[in-house]
């Protein structure tokens, strides 16, 4: 059988462009072009503040890392969780639409077949027996459960 190599260590993004995995350098990239645009078109005030805020912003979604993923994910994850309700309860008939409240239906009513008590003796005489006692032939015939275990002991002897 052939030996082969597992790959380990496969969340650990490739460095393409020295120490910048090409996710950080894409956004490195369009962060410097939106300072570079608002160089061209705001005042040197307004620039200078506008360019600090995007260069912050964009070194930590390039950078950071919460519980190992990246920012971007943390901010989704953030913002599916402020979207959803508060409280949840579990329910399986309830009807959950996406713009309304849930809907809760009156549960059906599950109806169980009755498990007569000659049932449950051939059962338990099954598994008193460890299987060698499978059930009557026919339906009609009942056999008592002391007699049953009093011939196999008789038989094993």
């Amino acid at each position: 059988m052939q030996q082969f190599t597992v790959p380990q260590f496969i969340d650990v993004e490739d460095k393409v462009i020295g120490p910048l995995s090409v996710r950080q350098f894409i956004i490195m990239l369009a962060d410097f072009g939106l300072v570079f645009a608002a160089y061209k078109f705001f005042d040197f005030s307004l620039f200078l503040f506008s360019s600090i805020i995007i260069v912050v912003v964009g070194f930590i979604f390039a950078f950071i890392k919460i519980n190992g993923a990246p920012f971007h994910y943390f901010l989704l994850n953030l913002l599916q969780t402020l979207k959803r309700k508060n409280l949840r309860v579990w329910n399986k008939v309830a009807d959950f639409s996406e713009d309304s409240a849930p809907v809760f239906k009156a549960k059906e009513e599950i109806r169980r077949p009755s498990v007569s008590s000659s049932h449950l003796s051939r059962l338990s005489l099954v598994v008193d027996t460890r299987g060698y006692y499978s059930g009557d032939e026919d339906e009609g015939s009942l056999i008592t459960r002391e007699k049953t275990i009093e011939d196999l002991l008789a038989k094993q002897q």
